[in-house]
């Protein structure tokens, strides 16, 4: 027989399972059912959108004009030798959200990612090939390497990169594997409570766990646009509110701390009005008729408004109103 809730279950369980430096398994249970591809999907999306990685976003090469260009003594042409930098994955090794590197070889060599190696990067799949030189070849090409999210096509950083260098397209996604799986579990004989396993792969610049957590972070800090959404009770009328507290504070500014001039401030506190929001809640023309206010005071007030941001073409929302004349009037009781 089933019980009556007033409440969903809340999962109490979460495992951790590092399967390699590269991979690891992240499980939570029991959730009620449906509420585990409810918060798993979107979690997938966030890990694999959000995370943030570096990559190439442009390259310089002397003596090639493009990426069809060959090098004297490189076995491999100039679009080969990009594929193979692009598959490079760095780490930035302060917090610099971008880094200019200058390489240069000579003679015969092996070139691979391990090579690029500096006090500002660390290359985490050294392995990878990038060209191969004859005994007369010199290769000397600068690599500007930046922090990022996601895919940026090379066409989105053409503004960004030098015009003598060659735009990339930049992979700065560090994950390159984000799946889960649901099953069900018990729960006090009732077999109808599920379980999340994710099963997270990164490719070294930053670790599964860390993956994870962050598009938990991620996830909250877009949730807290809706913390703004707060039944408010104002009198024994709840009213539903659409700011947030930051932006009720910033309309109780008080008259006297908007650095208005002793004559426009002195009009102001003769007509009552000792809170900016008042002065948003006006029109142009009550305004204009403040008593004792000249030209002079009303654009210097129009533009205190400006710089808050509440220029000729702000509305106030209807719900933001009610609540603002609401306080306002307990305020000024």
């Amino acid at each position: 027989m089933r019980k009556i809730k007033v409440a969903p279950y809340m999962p109490t369980e979460v495992e951790v399972k590092e399967i390699d430096a590269n991979r690891a398994e992240i499980i939570a249970y029991p959730f009620e059912s449906g509420y585990a591809v409810t918060l798993a999907h979107p979690l997938r999306r966030l890990i694999l959108g959000s995370s943030i990685g570096y990559a190439p976003i442009s390259v310089k090469i002397e003596g090639a004009a493009h990426e069809f260009d060959n090098i004297r003594g490189m076995h491999e042409d100039v679009a080969v030798f990009i594929i193979n930098l692009k598959n490079i994955r760095f780490k930035i090794k302060d917090e610099s959200d971008k880094v200019e590197l200058k390489y240069s070889f000579s003679g015969h060599k092996e070139v691979t990612a391990l090579d690029l190696n500096n006090d500002q990067i660390e290359v985490v799949n050294g392995d990878l090939p990038l060209a191969t030189l004859n005994e007369d070849a010199e290769l000397n090409f600068t690599v500007v390497i930046a922090k990022g999210i996601g895919y940026v096509p090379s066409e989105d950083l053409r503004d960004e990169v030098d015009r003598d260098s060659i735009a990339l397209d930049a992979f700065f996604t560090p994950v390159r594997k984000a799946n889960y799986k649901i099953e069900p579990v018990l729960v006090e004989d009732n077999p109808n409570y599920e379980k999340i396993t994710f099963d997270i792969v990164t490719d070294g610049q930053i670790g599964p766990v860390e993956a994870f957590t962050n598009a938990l972070e991620v996830m909250n800090k877009q949730l807290s646009v809706f913390g703004g959404v707060l039944d408010v009770d104002i009198g024994n009328t709840p009213v539903k509110r659409n700011n947030d507290d930051s932006e009720l504070k910033l309309f109780l500014q008080p008259v006297d701390s908007l650095g208005l001039s002793a004559r426009s401030f002195n009009s102001l506190d003769r007509a009552g009005l000792k809170f900016l929001g008042e002065l948003v809640l006006m029109s142009e023309t009550e305004i204009k008729n403040i008593k004792n206010l000249g030209k002079k005071s009303l654009d210097e007030i129009n533009e205190c408004l400006i710089e808050h941001g509440f220029g000729s073409e702000f509305e106030l929302p209807d719900s933001t109103r009610a609540i603002l004349v609401k306080k306002l009037e307990q305020l000024k009781a």
